[in-house]
């Protein structure tokens, strides 16, 4: 019940963290972890718990979604989509001990994304321009990752397109989160047929998340975006040097 009751307060805090900023990933999964789940288990457990939130922000965004100048939303939901399977099941082919080695990197990735992604974008931008083309290609690495981790791939997808010249961040952000969202559902789908979920702490977290998406929506509308964004950012940082300890310990 202890375990239960800290998974739904991560819960809380990640479906908040998702609903203001992103990042709530870096809160569910080492949650998931610290409460005695395989990192595998934990991560597939974590996509399936943080899946209502993220639906629910996708249909809030949904009469905004616009796809990147000269890019087609029915190929990039595509490639979201066989991206998302593809890192779902590349995750299930990852060995416990080989995930444990990765996952203190993928969280540092996921942490240097939100902290450089924007401004590396924005300079990358006046810098260098790329075609529908490219888009696309970049979209079938970054679903994969989706599928497979997924922390701070909406800034990466954010970053790609402003290199294609897109500068509308609500029709950004509107066509990010309804990719991250295809690419989720699909890995979480695999996940809980396939059986790596842990389904009592999964619920758990997920009612948390259900809350904290509400409430988390609410406190974004009152705090500015740099005050969100670095809490992500710190939080993100300190779950990073945890697991890299752990792993090197």
């Amino acid at each position: 019940m202890e375990a239960l009751a800290i998974l739904f307060a991560a819960g809380l805090l990640a479906g908040a963290m998702n609903a203001a900023a992103g990042g709530g990933s870096f809160v569910s999964i080492p949650a998931m972890v610290f409460t005695g789940i395989p990192s595998v288990a934990a991560n597939a457990s974590s996509t399936v718990a943080l899946l209502p939130g993220t639906i629910a922000s996708a249909w809030a965004w949904r009469r905004d979604f616009q796809a990147p100048a000269g890019t087609s939303a029915r190929v990039l939901m595509a490639i979201s989509l066989a991206g998302g399977l593809a890192g779902a099941a590349l995750l299930l082919t990852t060995s416990q001990r080989a995930f444990d080695a990765l996952l203190p990197w993928l969280l540092l990735v996921g942490t240097l994304s939100f902290a450089f992604g924007k401004p590396l974008g924005e300079a990358l931008r006046r810098q260098v321009r790329i075609g529908p083309g490219a888009v696309y290609a970049a979209q079938v690495p970054l679903a994969i990752y989706a599928g497979y981790f997924g922390g701070g791939v909406g800034i990466m997808m954010m970053a790609v397109w402003g290199l294609l010249g897109v500068v509308d961040v609500r029709a950004m952000s509107a066509a990010r989160t309804l990719l991250v969202s295809g690419a989720n559902a699909v890995a979480a789908v695999v996940f809980a047929l396939s059986g790596p979920v842990a389904w009592p702490e999964t619920v758990a977290m997920l009612l948390g998340a259900i809350g904290g998406g509400y409430w988390g929506a609410i406190v974004a509308r009152r705090l500015p975006a740099p005050v969100l964004r670095g809490f992500v950012i710190i939080f993100g940082a300190a779950m990073t040097v945890v697991f890299f300890r752990r792993a090197w310990g």
